[in-house]
């Protein structure tokens, strides 16, 4: 079996033949040998890895090349402890060499409107946040794909969200920019391994020309993917929870959303009107 059959069968927790890659094989694996780290050694980056990250993640499509993002590199103990509180306490964000912090960020075109002396009156509309979210999201996951090319271990933070007002005070953010994830970056720890987590099957997530809402097609299949998480749980000495509880008690009501539930509110102070 070659290496990209085996990443495919881990990546969806079953043997199974992948497809002929016609000459893609090598990025193929890279992509499919994807897993988040949260163990780490206690090593600095090599000088360097940062600019290979910002180059990596400004080759990402942008729209309308407006390049609305920015990125706040966070490497200094104290400041990550205080930033890993406001996230829920995670270990790692303390523990890793670095952390970035990804922006949705208008601000920088609200200056350069004045600098013409136009107004920025679009930058007011929901469009333009998520145009500025979906940038960020771009450059950053171009970004772990550099990391991870170079040895490197990654994990999102979406609890970034969690306080996104301590978080834009911390980093003294302007009005309009706004703390969409963080993302640690440093060298795993062998000691500590990551393991692939296993996706849903194919057939749950791809639609064909128009959206199949059939639960007796879709049921089954998802079934079988909480066996396979079920089994991926056992070897992670984990609780073992079906994937549909798990999935349903994360959106069950206000409560579990870790205070992201205020999210709108939260934009709308830090600036952004979303008309």
């Amino acid at each position: 079996m070659t290496r990209l059959h085996t990443l495919w069968s881990d990546r969806y927790g079953r043997a199974a033949e992948a497809p002929d890659a016609a000459g893609a094989s090598s990025i193929l694996e890279h992509l499919l040998a994807h897993r988040t780290v949260r163990a780490y050694l206690d090593e600095p980056l090599a000088p360097g890895v940062l600019a290979a990250l910002m180059a990596a993640a400004q080759s990402a499509a942008t729209s309308a090349n407006l390049q609305a993002w920015s990125v706040i590199a966070v490497e200094d103990r104290e400041r990550k402890a205080r930033l890993a509180e406001f996230a829920g306490s995670q270990a790692h964000i303390r523990e890793a060499p670095l952390l970035l912090v990804w922006l949705a960020d208008l601000s920088r075109l609200d200056r350069g409107a004045g600098r013409c002396g136009l107004p920025s009156d679009g930058n007011r509309y929901l469009e333009m946040f998520l145009v500025a979210v979906i940038d960020a999201a771009l450059a950053a996951q171009n970004a772990v794909l550099a990391a991870e090319a170079m040895g490197l271990g990654t994990c999102y933070i979406g609890a970034m969200r969690n306080k996104p007002e301590q978080v834009a005070a911390e980093l003294g953010l302007p009005p309009r920019v706004f703390p969409v994830f963080g993302l640690t970056v440093g060298r795993p720890d062998p000691k500590r391994p990551a393991a692939m987590k296993p996706r849903l099957p194919q057939a749950v997530v791809l639609h064909r020309e128009t959206y199949r809402a059939d639960d007796d097609a879709e049921a089954p299949a998802v079934r079988d993917y909480e066996d396979v998480m079920q089994g991926f749980q056992r070897s992670q000495s984990m609780k073992e929870i079906p994937w549909s509880r798990q999935a349903s008690e994360r959106v069950s009501g206000p409560g579990s959303l870790s205070g992201r539930h205020r999210l709108a509110e939260a934009i709308r102070a830090l600036g952004f009107e979303l008309d």
